[in-house]
């Protein structure tokens, strides 16, 4: 995953928009800054620019990607498409840890349930949104009635042709959209490296630089049996990139905060993360005894291992940053600047002034039920998850598939959850006592797991089919402690709703205050959506020196050597065709390279553009000091994390035998 932030929060609101500001900001298509591009670079993209990179932009889920070739060929990184490659694979054909090569077309394999979107269409409903809520609504009934009339819109435009519609709410609330995705389901592997190279230097390496990863796979997309020919692609760069040379990215970073107030970043940081942070140790160290097992089994967990420990480090550096004396003062000094200027104009303080203090009070009451949230929300991958959350659907009457249930990896899991549950509320807690029935969070899971029937059809069947009194009669032990958890995750799912209503309400008022004051010069929060970054290859200070701003092949041999094939697992383990290539390979090849885009999670696998929007570079990561970037941007140390595209054609013809891929890249200009 990859993380980016800078010098100046985005909550600076004394700053305008000047030649002196940082490469900041995650901006849409349909709002670019090009007059501070062209202030500080001398160029800015015109509405053909933009519109062909958008147009060769993919979304994956998690990630991004886009299209390179006119058959359809598609870049991503392979930690993106690290579930679809473990999906295809199995214990007699591992292509996570061995790699694959398609030799040709027809031996491209096929993805079940991937699917890809481009975005095609957006349209902005906010003022149709603002006209259908009656003045004098409460709260509450201004966010039914918002949500009602956009679910209206979304049935109107789904219905209408061939792309799927999703309203997208940017400015915390202060702008509703809708996008259209053109949606393609036949997606098909077409080559991946090996794992150790793609993530050389495995957890230690992980949102560091310098770098040495080949963190890439290719796709391709096919409609009705053949390649897709999309009409828009990325040609990659002959010259590649520069120090000091400008650059994009274009993808789909998944959710910053910094539009949020002083008090929702307080609260992550005293209330929510340190929760969080507990929940994701217990759970990576359950996975790692898990994957300690057998190769068979780490294959098993290889991608949910690699989420669990990557979300557990961006949650430590998160907080970290949320303590930061520095930024924390910014971000609250333009805060209360907003804020005056809200009391000093009678229209904005009576429409905006209280919802800084409304929204601290929501926070309050939040807490008192938050360690019973976040066990009992799926998100969380707590308590509630896999065959229980299942098991959940079955007691509440909702329609359930008999799916199969891997025990023994499901029985640590639900132990970390109990586990958790324990830790959490206390051993007398109504909850955990009912969950528990005096026994240890191991034992339950245990005697649950082996003993449930809820992978069964036919037992299944009988349940749906036998309505609520078959459900109380049960005495499955998944299904009894669904009946536990039932009336508090119904309590807590209630009044959560309650306080989201709220909180959205008044981060929508301080959205429009904030317009009112500074017109609409800044950039919205991430919300899993397209966005365009903009910036350069750049160094920054570290350890005493300035950082090398390219990593070469040379380097990722010298780094295997330093450590050899042994030291922490294997972390910094070369495979055998990689130590075989080695004196075929140019050693002194750009591999991994650093700029001052603006990105975070949801941005890895986003092409790096030049400015002829030509390809260079594939982003992957972020340095560590870029993991504060959910809440400001500090350019002077945070980088982008890419791997360049001159090292992606080297390892193609050299180390894989794959000239015929290297060349549908290099001739992507060429129908």
């Amino acid at each position: 995953m990859a993380v980016h932030p800078g010098f100046l929060p985005l909550f600076a609101l004394a700053l305008v928009l000047t030649t002196l500001r940082a490469d900041e900001g995650m901006w849409t298509f349909d709002h670019p800054p090009t007059q501070a591009m062209k202030a500080k670079y001398g160029f800015a993209p015109d509405a053909a620019w933009l519109e062909h990179v958008r147009l060769s932009a993919l979304r994956f889920p998690g990630g991004s990607g886009s299209f390179i070739s006119p058959d359809g060929l598609v870049l991503t990184n392979h930690h993106v498409g690290h579930g679809a490659i473990q999906k295809v694979s199995n214990a007699d054909r591992n292509l996570v840890e061995n790699g694959f090569v398609a030799a040709d077309r027809g031996h491209e394999i096929r993805v079940p349930g991937l699917e890809l979107r481009s975005l095609v269409g957006m349209e902005n409903v906010t003022e149709a949104l603002a006209k259908a809520v009656p003045p004098g609504s409460t709260e509450e009934e201004a966010v039914r009635i918002r949500r009602s009339a956009v679910e209206g819109l979304l049935r109107v435009h789904n219905g209408e042709g061939s792309l799927s519609w999703e309203a997208v709410s940017l400015y915390q609330g202060g702008e509703t959209w809708l996008y259209g995705y053109q949606v393609f389901r036949d997606i098909r592997l077409v080559m991946a490296p090996e794992h150790k190279v793609a993530g050389f230097g495995g957890d230690w390496d992980n949102f560091t630089f310098p770098r040495h990863d080949l963190d890439f796979a290719l796709f391709r997309v096919y409609e009705k049996g053949q390649p897709y020919h999309p009409a828009h692609f990325l040609k990659g760069s002959e010259q590649g990139v520069q120090t000091g040379d400008m650059t994009f990215t274009v993808g789909h970073p998944g959710r910053t905060s910094r539009l949020e107030t002083f008090a929702q970043m307080e609260h992550l940081r005293e209330a929510v993360n340190p929760l969080l942070i507990r929940i994701l140790k217990r759970r990576d160290t359950a996975l790692r005894a898990y994957a300690r097992r057998s190769p068979t089994h780490a294959l098993k967990v290889s991608s949910e291992r690699m989420a669990t420990g990557n979300a557990l480090k961006v949650y430590l550096g998160e907080t970290e940053g949320l303590a930061n004396p520095e930024a924390m003062a910014r971000i609250q000094a333009a805060e209360r600047e907003l804020q005056a200027k809200v009391q000093t104009d009678p229209h904005l303080q009576s429409e905006a002034g209280e919802s800084w203090e409304r929204i601290r009070e929501t926070l309050t009451q939040q807490r008192a039920f938050l360690p019973e949230e976040m066990l009992l929300h799926p998100r969380y991958r707590s308590l509630l998850q896999g065959p229980l959350e299942r098991a959940l659907d079955i007691w509440e009457g909702r329609s359930a598939q008999a799916l199969p249930i891997d025990r023994e990896l499901e029985t640590i899991l639900l132990a970390a959850g109990l586990t958790d549950a324990l830790d959490l509320l206390g051993a007398q807690h109504p909850l955990v006592r009912a969950l528990l029935r005096g026994l240890t969070p191991e034992a339950s899971a245990q005697q649950a797991l082996a003993k449930t029937r809820i992978d069964d059809p036919a037992f299944l069947k009988s349940l749906l089919d036998g309505g609520s009194p078959a459900r109380e009669a049960c005495q499955d032990p998944l299904i009894l402690m669904a009946k536990a958890i039932d009336p508090r995750e119904r309590e807590i799912r209630r009044k959560q709703a309650s306080l989201m209503a709220t909180l959205a309400e008044h981060e929508a008022r301080i959205a429009k205050a904030r317009f009112a004051v500074r017109g609409r010069i800044d950039y919205p929060d991430a919300t899993f959506t397209l966005r365009l970054s903009y910036g350069a290859v750049e160094s920054y200070p570290q350890a005493g020196t300035l950082v090398q701003p390219f990593t070469t092949f040379g380097g990722l041999f010298d780094r295997a050597d330093g450590w050899g094939p042994q030291a922490e697992g294997g972390s910094w383990a070369l495979p055998k065709r990689w130590m075989e290539a080695r004196r075929k390979l140019k050693l002194s090849t750009p591999y991994n390279f650093i700029s001052s885009n603006d990105i975070i999670g949801g941005n890895s696998g986003s092409p790096v553009l030049n400015r002829r929007g030509e390809l260079v570079g594939l982003a992957f990561d972020g340095n560590i000091q870029s993991l504060p970037g959910r809440f400001y941007y500090d350019g002077r140390t945070n980088r982008c994390i890419s791997v360049d595209l001159r090292a992606i054609q080297e390892a193609l013809r050299v180390v894989y035998g794959a000239s015929h891929l290297a060349g549908e890249i290099a001739g992507a200009g060429k129908r």
